[in-house]
């Protein structure tokens, strides 16, 4: 067992390699055994929880460490139906120090922190998802999410986020990028990437952007099956690369390829992105000139993994030799761990890989060990964590995005700032059965306002039931305000779409058309979410846009429709047939 003192309560450097950390990287490269630098070229999840040390999960991921060599953990929690059930940033710090006194090298730790901690742990600052930062256009906002995200994450031992998303939305469509996005104008979507990147590096947290070459323009969720950008090649240098090249100018540590296909570049309908060496090589690396960390997405998302035939063991082989192969350093979170490990031991056995190829990767990777810091200290202070995480300033700024992010789409019937201290009814559409935090937050700052206020909550499951009732209320009503739910979330389906949605459920959607027919005149239509929600409503005359469905969201959904704030989002999407781009 490795024992190491805890490191000090002071902030993280900024990224940087110095000359000790390039000798550190060259000479640990040197005593590694070939098994251990195959370790350093995969990342599994690591979920957060308390666990005993001698608990069945933790021997697990002792096991993973020990026998696979691993260098890195990518954490996460656990879900239930699509939900994440958040841990705590204590458990986390816990977590990470566990890990690293007890690995032989440091260990570099990886989240998918998009909208900050909040996203999988309790009391971290929540931010609005990205789109909404596009609707604020401030791109000091942008580097604030950056600076707050890598300041909380490396309190809890996390040096790594795949983050900023440089898709470039311009797809409705999209189930899956959607308001994951800063939004469609490529300019913008790269200098909010470049902002993010300056934010975060300059707090000593490593970055990622994704997914190359661009996943905004597609209609399928590669989380379930395989996706198709189908873009010329003027097209993706006019609009896709666009921020990735902002991207790589700003000085991001690495880039995440796409499990989607891209018939312009690689030719092979049966080879996407993350395998293909004419994505990863030859354009990334030499078009682009991008000498980074280059790492797949999931490799056990079914874009991927349908691609391959055989056993979980077989196909994750495949997968992380073909991905080695394209120029991939690194491969994340195989289904089957052992099956990726030995693939690509057995490959530099047999020589399908060099083992110069891996050289060059491993290299990589302990340079950024080094450039956070982690070949001189890998712990993180427990007690620290809590003067670190969830500081009340910097919820303020999420709050600050959020109320900023809030756009007045359309107010054909002049009914916002509400006028109404009584028969107000809310309907409020989501996937789950009381609607998400936020949505439940709105709905409190709502009866704060109107106590007499009448609140439905409509999802899958009783829309059918509730419908009269819901009609009625809006029949009967001095104000509607229907709020849609709806963010893009993996491996979600409605109505039976294989391709995945991020839209209403079709019970639902009919009921909100419904509600818009009957009592349009008197109705608020709010997209709490995905900003295209009303595109297929006819007859929407206000309509409001928060871009996201946080808490801070809801808030400030809350104060703007009373007009305690004002409305100073502007649309950094195209909504067809309601907006374009830029309307405030």
């Amino acid at each position: 067992m490795v024992m190491l003192i805890s490191i000090s309560v002071c902030a993280a450097a900024p990224v940087q390699l110095d000359h000790k950390g390039e000798r550190w990287a060259a000479a640990t490269l040197r005593k590694m055994s070939l098994e251990e630098k195959i370790g350093q070229l995969i990342m599994p999840w690591a979920r957060i929880e308390f666990m005993n040390v001698n608990s069945p999960d933790y021997l697990l991921l002792q096991d993973e460490m020990r026998k696979y060599h691993v260098g890195g953990f990518g954490v996460t929690v656990f879900t239930d139906g699509g939900a994440l059930l958040k841990s705590e940033p204590l458990e986390a710090a816990a977590l990470t120090n566990g890990l690293q006194q007890e690995s032989k090298y440091p260990l570099l730790f990886a989240a998918d922190f998009e909208r900050g901690l909040a996203m999988r742990l309790n009391g971290a600052t929540s931010f609005p998802a990205a789109m909404a930062f596009g609707a604020a256009a401030d791109v000091g906002l942008a580097r604030e999410l950056g600076r707050i995200t890598a300041e909380e994450s490396r309190a809890i031992g996390v040096q790594w986020n795949w983050f900023p998303v440089a898709d470039v939305n311009s797809n409705p469509a999209n189930p899956i990028i959607n308001t994951r996005s800063f939004g469609e104008d490529p300019e913008q979507v790269g200098a909010m990437v470049s902002a993010y990147i300056a934010g975060a590096r300059g707090a000593g947290m490593l970055t990622t952007v994704k997914h190359f070459p661009g996943h905004g323009d597609t209609d399928t969720d590669s989380h379930l099956t395989l996706a198709r950008a189908n873009a010329s090649l003027d097209r993706l240098n006019s609009v896709e690369l666009v921020p990735f090249r902002a991207a790589i100018a700003a000085g991001v540590d690495s880039v995440m390829i796409a499990h989607i296909t891209v018939p312009s570049i690689e030719p092979d309908p049966n080879r996407p992105a993350s395998i293909s060496s004419n994505v990863v090589t030859e354009l990334l690396k030499q078009k682009l000139g991008f000498q980074g960390l280059v790492v797949t997405d999931a490799l056990d998302m079914g874009a991927l993994t349908r691609v391959f035939p055989g056993t979980p063991a077989q196909v994750s082989a495949a997968e992380a030799v073909q991905a080695i192969q394209a120029g991939n350093d690194m491969v994340i979170i195989p289904a089957d761990l052992d099956g990726a490990y030995n693939g690509l031991l057995d490959a530099v056995r047999n020589g399908t890989i060099t083992q110069k190829r891996i050289d060059e990767s491993v290299l990589k990777i302990l340079r950024l060990k080094a450039s956070v810091g982690l070949e001189r200290n890998r712990l993180v202070d427990i007690a620290a964590v809590r003067k670190q995480v969830g500081r009340p300033e910097n919820i303020a700024i999420a709050q600050t995005v959020a109320d900023r992010a809030v756009t007045l789409v359309s107010d054909a019937n002049r009914l916002v700032p509400l006028r109404t201290a009584s028969g107000v009814v809310a309907v409020i559409f989501s996937d789950e059965a009381q609607g998400s935090e936020g949505a439940r937050t709105f709905a409190r700052q709502l009866l704060q306002r109107v106590p007499d206020a009448t609140v439905f909550y409509v999802d899958s499951t009783n829309s059918g039931f509730v419908a009269d009732d819901v009609l009625a209320a809006a029949h009967k009503a001095t104000a509607v305000i229907a709020l849609a739910e709806a963010v893009p979330r993996a491996r979600r389906t409605t109505n039976g779409q294989s391709a995945g949605s991020v839209g209403l459920d079709r019970s639902a959607a009919e009921l909100l058309a419904s509600i818009v027919k009957d009592a349009g005149n008197k109705t608020i239509v709010a997209a709490f979410g995905n900003p295209y929600i009303g595109v297929g409503v006819p007859g929407i005359g206000t309509y409001i846009c928060t871009f996201s469905n946080v808490p801070a969201s809801g808030v400030s959904l809350a104060a703007a429709l009373f007009g305690e704030i004002p409305m100073r989002g502007r649309l950094p999407i195209s909504l067809p047939g309601i907006a374009k781009r830029g309307t405030q």
